[in-house]
């Protein structure tokens, strides 16, 4: 019986999720979902001069490992030691407007003295 005079659609309907083969997902690189951007600040440019170490916005659900297998992928470094970072969100206000500003996270990585990495 049907509502209002409509008749219930009575066919099946098709499947429509598609399904992401794994090898696929195996193609894609790392290092691209890891790490984001290069973090270019004035600590951090303090910090890459003295300290050997280049920081880098990275996924939150990145883990060491996979961080330092993306530096090595990207830039054919080996890292010495990886230090992440939780960047929390913050409350801003622009132009009158109460907002957030996004949270996130940051990753140290530690260089060799004779390695480098070109930050452009």
């Amino acid at each position: 019986m049907a509502l209002f005079g409509r008749k219930k659609n009575t066919k099946p309907v098709a499947d429509t999720k598609k399904v992401v083969s794994r090898t696929r997902a195996k193609k894609d690189p790392i290092a691209y979902r890891v790490l984001f951007a290069p973090r270019i600040t004035e600590k951090a440019t303090m910090i890459a001069d003295k300290h050997k170490a280049y920081v880098f916005d990275v996924s939150p659900r990145a883990t060491k490992a996979e961080i330092k297998d993306a530096i090595i992928e990207l830039y054919k470094v080996t890292p010495i030691a990886i230090r992440t970072v939780a960047i929390p969100k913050k409350k801003v206000v622009v132009r009158g407007i109460i907002g957030t500003r996004a949270a996130g996270r940051k990753a140290y990585v530690f260089l060799r003295k004779e390695d480098k990495i070109e930050l452009i």
